[in-house]
């Protein structure tokens, strides 16, 4: 393991991942042919699937589940704490105990635009399109565009089949 990538023991990595240097893996799952950009974190309990794609400076916090073909553009923050505070009501700095983490789940083929915060709690349909910038603070529906803050539907997406 070289000083600029830090992957611990417990990660399970897939056929053909590509990591970048500058990462920070722990606890997770990443699956087959997944490329990883530098500056990324990804921790305990998350799992990425297969042939995705995670860019640089992206935070993929415990409890989120990113299926199979998805695109995550830079610098994406997911959250996995819908009331989070640094302390508990006695004052003492909060622990794990302290907190229950919540889930976000992005369902397959779907794309996040850089700079994208996705709020916990929250599912990204299938083929949906999240746009740079935007806040996620509810669900996406499957094949649809979203874009702003708070994300608002632009539109559907209309897949037109492939003549080969």
């Amino acid at each position: 393991m070289s000083d600029t990538v830090c992957i611990s023991a417990d990660v399970k990595l897939g056929k053909n991942v590509k990591l970048s240097q500058f990462i920070n893996l722990y606890g997770c799952e990443i699956g087959d042919n997944t490329k990883i950009g530098a500056f990324v974190e990804i921790q305990k309990n998350a799992r990425v699937g297969n042939n995705c794609k995670i860019s640089s400076h992206t935070f993929v916090c415990e409890g989120v589940a990113i299926e199979d073909n998805v695109f995550i553009g830079h610098s994406v923050t997911f959250i996995n704490d819908s009331y989070p505070r640094a302390t508990a009501p006695g004052g003492q700095l909060q622990t794990e105990k302290d907190w229950k983490v919540e889930l976000t789940l992005v369902k397959k083929g779907a794309s996040i635009g850089s700079g994208t915060t996705v709020l916990a709690n929250v599912v990204i349909g299938e083929n949906a399109i999240v746009g740079a910038g935007s806040v996620v603070t509810k669900n996406v529906p499957a094949n649809t565009i979203v874009a702003g803050n708070p994300a608002k539907f632009l539109r559907n997406i209309t897949i037109e089949p492939r003549i080969i």
